[in-house]
């Protein structure tokens, strides 16, 4: 019997190898898709965590406030919404002190406001102008003027200042008109006619220029003449006899007290008639003098020095020299009377009107 023995199949070699490799594929495939999956299941949880911290900070910034984490954050909204704007500076605060004290009629405080302010900044051209300003309402047309040339001097650099300053000194400003910003100032409308006139209504004569000038004198500690222009307004009819004119020089004594000079006072008209028929304004020079050599006195001596003008006269208030070496020449204060009533008061500098009020009446001096 025949036996029928079974003889292993021979399998190709090539085939083992296609098929470890089909496997091999699989196992790979497999890997890379299952680290596919992980690789993104861990980014999702990790932006997860990211994004909930963030999202829940601003709730939590409130009870954090006076942490360090807001502190970043607050600067940016305060500092467009919180800062007040600046305060005014000393200088401005001055400055508008000033013009009101102007727009009352309080000239002498006016100035004074001023000139605080122009000594922290000497070259504030809004200072200056209201310096000027005033001086033209008090009619010191001389002092105006050598205060717009400090403008002008400045040059186009003070802008609009530079420009009125210019004007100013070109067309000069009338003894009876009061500054562009005063026009519809009914207060220093009244003050500026109470300085050319005395009486708010009704003045007969008035000051429309005081020209200071200082010659140098060696025998001399001060030599200073006034030139004061007498007017009398255009619809006045004016005895001349009836006019007075009082011109008083002060001292500082110590640099403390301020008394009437004693220094030497002359007085003389520069025009001819001074009776107003043929010159208007009449023109009267007065000097100030005080010499070096020292001499006896008294202070009743000392009311002597004021120059008590009438026209038609020239003549010499003979003070003396004595306490030469204390006193020191301050300014003056001229008053003009008509008919024994004040008329125009002008003083330099104005706060000795504090000092020495003007009297209404003539016959009170």
């Amino acid at each position: 019997m025949r036996t029928l023995l079974s003889r292993p199949i021979q399998v190709d070699p090539s085939f083992h190898i296609g098929l470890s490799l089909v496997v091999i594929l699989a196992v790979a495939e497999i890997f890379a898709a299952a680290s596919y999956y992980v690789v993104r299941a861990r980014a999702a949880r990790v932006s997860a965590q990211a994004v909930v911290p963030s999202a829940a900070r601003p709730v939590a910034s409130p009870v954090s406030a006076t942490t360090s984490a807001p502190v970043t954050a607050q600067p940016a909204v305060s500092s467009a919404a919180v800062i007040p704007s600046p305060a005014p500076s000393l200088v401005d605060q001055l400055l508008q002190e000033g013009i009101e004290l102007r727009d009352r009629g309080d000239m002498t405080n006016a100035l004074a406001r001023f000139q605080e302010a122009l000594d922290s900044e000497p070259n504030n051209t809004a200072v200056l102008e209201e310096i000027a300003k005033t001086y033209e309402s008090m009619q010191l047309l001389d002092r105006a003027n050598e205060t717009w040339r400090r403008i002008k001097e400045m040059g186009p650099s003070a802008g609009a200042a530079y420009e009125l300053a210019d004007q100013r000194l070109k067309l000069g400003v009338s003894p009876l008109a009061a500054t562009s910003s005063d026009v519809a100032s009914p207060s220093a409308d009244v003050a500026a006619r109470r300085d050319i006139g005395g009486n708010t209504e009704g003045s007969v004569m008035g000051i429309t220029e005081v020209k200071t000038t200082e010659t140098p004198d060696p025998d001399a500690e001060k030599n200073l003449t006034l030139q004061i222009g007498i007017k009398k307004q255009p619809a006045a009819t004016v005895d001349h006899t009836k006019v007075k004119i009082l011109v008083e020089f002060y001292d500082t004594v110590g640099d403390k007290d301020i008394k009437l000079t004693n220094a030497d006072v002359n007085y003389e008209w520069l025009t001819s008639k001074h009776d107003w028929t043929e010159t208007n304004p009449e023109v009267l020079s007065v000097r100030y003098l005080r010499a070096k050599t020292a001499g006896a006195s008294s202070e009743s001596a000392l009311s002597e020095a004021a120059a008590t003008v009438r026209p038609g006269q020239k003549g010499r208030a003979k003070g003396s020299a004595a306490d030469s070496g204390k006193r020191k020449y301050l300014g003056y204060i001229i008053r003009v009377y008509y008919d024994d009533e004040l008329q125009a008061v002008q003083a330099e500098p104005s706060r000795l009107l504090q000092h020495f009020p003007p009297s209404k009446s003539s016959s009170s001096q």
